[in-house]
């Protein structure tokens, strides 16, 4: 038996029960039958030669865990099957394969991460992610199988686990290992929760007639969402996708349904398809139809702020929009220009956070007619949304972060379709974020100072500041101010920001955060990712506007209970071997 363990003879085994042989694996005496299962409980790694055996169930005595004997299956969704291996007797001596009857490590992951997902079970969920970022698959495969998972699983359509899944999967290059698993696996578990109970999304059908117009097609949608006619909406979108429609000109047309009207669900519509779009990119061409269609049920009950006393009254903000809206498709300002920078940005900035919102739609407007990129136009806005969660004072009340929160996103969110599509109607969206941003000035009165930039030590040989300094400070709550003037202080001492981007994930992939927090993170690095290839003293300011945008959020939202991240740190000790149910 080369290769093979000898375990002893079977009237040893047979007087034992039990015995442990190297390699971790446990022998059994049961029912006239020798069988071997690895030691470890996959659940959490209490050793199994001290549970019981009783009728063929091998039960673990720590959670109770229960497993067939003969196969290692478990009856405990909540545990893993455990690996088996073979046993041969010969002369009377029992022989043990080394290694486990364990087959395509990968499939078997995968297979565990949609049951996780399925049955909303968070430690499953961070096994599978550990195992597969271990034995080396892609991430984007990874952030596949729950972007799919969340598709067709939601009834009620795209929401916040895909938004934090798709987000998370975006700035995995800005993270280490250990931060890159904690996003996945946030990012899935957000799905699963999100998707928990809701059942299955099945589609309509196409549209039989398919020999008609994207122009049609695209007009039909539009008034299928005017009218809240969402499963009109979805066959005339999926017919969109039959013929072939290509993702920037189907973007193009949901996005125009979306700027119909002004700020639709606070932001978040926007948002949301901007999310689903950059998610394709994740998921195979046959699931394209799923996402894009995912987005229509937000529209049955979608709230529409040319509605809203706040944007008709003391001042009329409705009207001049419409009209501005009119005069730029008249001249024909489309969002194709190429010109970047524009010849007043420290002006229009300005404009964007002052009290006069007229001042502002006329501003841009003419902006645009000039000729200025409306992608350029759409980042300034972006600029000055952060700019007001940079001012936004701690006295007001808490809950007011998220209003300047969906601001800042929203505007993300048009900055980033803008670039993806030129259809001219977008352009609205600049609008909408703009007077959204006037509407949020009160959040600024008083306004928070911006920390200023504090000298270097007069020590010839100062020790630097290292950004894991950061994460000592948001151990503690009301610690915007301070996290702010350290990440300043950081910065102007020759601070690494790729470093700190780092450090900033693990503060947010750490907590047991809430939604927007996760959307903070990554549009406030995708923004300033926009702005890192250029210099000057503005584009170095937008930078620097845009940590600090992402720090103080994230420092008034911490810290929490932090139980998310416990259980993926268990997942992580489980597939290193480390014991859990000893004392440290």
């Amino acid at each position: 038996m080369n290769g093979w363990i000898d375990a002893g003879t079977v009237e040893e085994l047979q007087a034992q029960g039990s015995k442990l042989i190297r390699g971790g694996i446990v022998v059994l005496y049961h029912e006239n039958e020798v069988r071997a299962l690895d030691n470890r409980c996959p659940h959490l790694g209490f050793p199994l030669h001290m549970g019981s055996l009783c009728n063929g169930i091998l039960t673990c005595h720590w959670h109770h865990a229960r497993f067939d004997v003969c196969s290692g299956g478990t009856l405990d969704p909540w545990a893993d099957d455990v690996p088996v291996h073979d046993c041969i007797v010969e002369e009377g001596r029992v022989w043990v394969a080394p290694h486990s009857r364990s087959g395509n490590q990968v499939r078997q992951y995968k297979d565990r991460l949609r049951r996780g997902l399925e049955q909303n079970i968070g430690l499953v969920i961070a096994k599978a992610v550990v195992g597969l970022i271990e034995a080396g698959v892609p991430e984007a495969e990874i952030a596949e199988v729950g972007i799919e998972f969340g598709t067709k699983q939601r009834r009620q359509g795209w929401g916040s686990g895909l938004t934090i899944l798709t987000a998370m999967a975006n700035v995995l290059p800005k993270l280490d290992k250990q931060g890159r698993i904690l996003a996945l696996y946030q990012g899935l578990l957000h799905t699963a929760r999100d998707c928990a109970g809701s059942g299955t999304r099945f589609l309509l059908e196409p549209l039989p007639h398919k020999d008609v117009s994207m122009e049609r097609l695209a007009q039909w949608y539009r008034d299928c969402i005017e009218v809240r006619d969402t499963r009109g909406a979805e066959r005339v979108l999926l017919t969109a996708i039959e013929v072939g429609t290509d993702e920037t000109k189907l973007f193009s047309m949901m996005a125009m349904a979306v700027t119909d009207h002004f700020y639709i669900n606070g932001g978040h519509a926007l948002d949301f398809h901007n999310k689903a779009f950059e998610s394709l990119r994740f998921v195979r061409p046959e699931f394209r139809r799923y996402a894009a269609a995912s987005l229509i049920p937000m529209f049955g009950d979608a709230s529409r702020s040319e509605e809203l006393h706040s944007w008709q009254s003391p001042v009329n903000l409705v009207q001049p929009l419409k009209e501005a809206f009119d005069e730029l498709v008249q001249t024909g300002v489309g969002a194709g220009s190429l010109q970047l920078a524009l010849p007043d940005e420290e002006g229009l900035f300005e404009t964007l956070l002052g009290d006069d919102p007229l001042l502002t739609v006329r501003t841009l407007k003419e902006t645009l007619i000039g000729g200025a990129s409306p992608v350029r136009v759409a980042q300034i806005v972006a600029l000055a949304a952060a700019e007001r969660i940079v001012r936004f004072h701690t006295q007001n009340d808490f809950g007011d972060w998220i209003s300047v929160l969906h601001t800042f996103t929203h505007a993300h969110a048009v900055h980033e379709g803008l670039a993806r599509s030129s259809d001219r109607w977008l352009l609205r969206g600049i609008f909408h974020a703009a007077v959204t941003i006037y509407l949020d000035r009160f959040l600024n009165i008083p306004s928070a100072p911006r920390p200023a930039a504090t000298p270097m030590s007069a020590d010839p040989a100062p020790k630097p500041a290292q950004p894991g300094e950061l994460l000592q400070l948001l151990d503690k709550q009301q610690q915007v101010g301070p996290a702010a003037a350290f990440v300043v202080r950081y910065l102007h001492n020759g601070g690494s920001p790729e470093s700190l981007f780092n450090v900033l994930g693990h503060a947010l992939l750490r907590e047991d955060a809430e939604f927007h927090s996760f959307q903070m993170y990554e549009a406030a690095l995708t923004e300033y990712d926009r702005w890192a290839a250029e210099s000057g003293p503005f584009a170095e300011r937008a930078k620097e506007t845009l940590i600090l945008a992402v720090t103080r959020y994230l420092a008034a939202h911490a810290p929490t209970s932090r139980e998310t991240p416990h259980t993926a740190k268990i997942a992580w000790r489980l597939h290193r071997g480390e014991k859990l149910f000893e004392e440290e």
